[in-house]
């Protein structure tokens, strides 16, 4: 396949076992982990948890990933469809409340296919980074139950230094607003759970708390109250090799989180927040081809 899924647009030709674009991964699906996830939004993992596929590889670039090891050093495991079918119905028998596509955007094609015929008995989430074509996710309408996306930069500096990607503000905003016209408003069912919608993560970063102002505003100016839910993250840990951005070589300090908290508050935006305590070792699982 000459791929244009993501919006780098690289035109790579991937095919079943090597890629050569910018998330040097193949036509086939290669995955990480496949298992219950116990930490995700209280309305995806409810008492069961969150059935969650990671996918190997990343059209992002972020300096800070804590999933570097499948983001960035290509760790996994490559799967024909049918296998990925059977992942995905394991996570249902083991009671799943949901099917959570991680980091999906360079496999959509594969979504895409997996689902054309296949209607699970549970939600379908796409758990992206926002960096995603707005054509590609249309390829996917009807398909996809949940998106839950990040809106991890509103300036396009920020974004190059970080994330390798100076128009990601520009991307991920309009790709927000095709996911929530394809869903609609959240809806839930009788026990809180998550039944369609959109949630947009916000993870804080050190210094960052102007940034994170402007995502609150964006949302709040852009969706009427309860269209959308918000989640403000505080799970930042340093990771990898930061000598480029020192800036990033440590955790929030107690006042940022407090402060982004409190703006969130007054804003009265619908979500979640975490305490400074959630930068622990069980918000990254380990990536050891568990259920794959």
């Amino acid at each position: 396949m000459i791929c244009r899924l993501c919006p780098r647009g690289c035109g790579a030709e991937r095919n079943e076992r090597e890629g050569r674009g910018y998330c040097r991964m193949p036509a086939l699906p290669v995955l990480a982990r496949a298992a219950l996830h116990h930490w995700e939004e209280p309305p995806l993992s409810g008492t069961r948890g969150s059935g969650t596929v990671f996918f190997s590889g990343c059209a992002l670039g972020c300096v800070f990933c804590q999933n570097e090891k499948i983001s960035h050093q290509n760790f996994g495991r490559a799967v024909a469809l049918g296998r990925l079918r059977e992942i995905c119905e394991n996570l249902i028998i083991q009671g799943a409340h949901n099917l959570n596509f991680v980091n999906p955007t360079h496999y959509a094609h594969a979504i895409a296919a997996l689902l054309a015929d296949w209607r699970p008995p549970v939600p379908v989430v796409l758990n992206t980074g926002g960096y995603d074509r707005v054509d590609t996710l249309r390829g996917l309408e009807g398909k996809i139950d949940i998106y839950l996306p990040d809106l991890k930069y509103l300036d396009g500096d920020t974004a190059r230094r970080y994330s390798d990607c100076p128009d990601y503000p520009e991307t991920a905003t309009k790709a927000i607003r095709e996911m929530v016209r394809q869903t609609g408003p959240c809806r839930f069912d009788d026990n809180g759970l998550l039944l369609s919608g959109v949630i947009i993560r916000h993870l804080i970063l050190p210094g960052q708390l102007n940034q994170a102002k402007a995502v609150m505003d964006w949302v709040s100016r852009e969706f009427a109250p309860g269209t959308v839910r918000f989640s403000l993250m505080s799970q930042y840990t340093p990771w990898g090799d930061l000598a480029a951005v020192p800036e990033l070589n440590r955790r929030l300090h107690p006042g940022e989180m407090r402060s982004a908290r409190e703006y969130m508050e007054n804003l009265g935006l619908d979500g979640f927040t975490q305490e400074r305590t959630s930068a622990r070792e069980e918000y990254t699982p380990p990536f050891d081809l568990t259920g794959v």
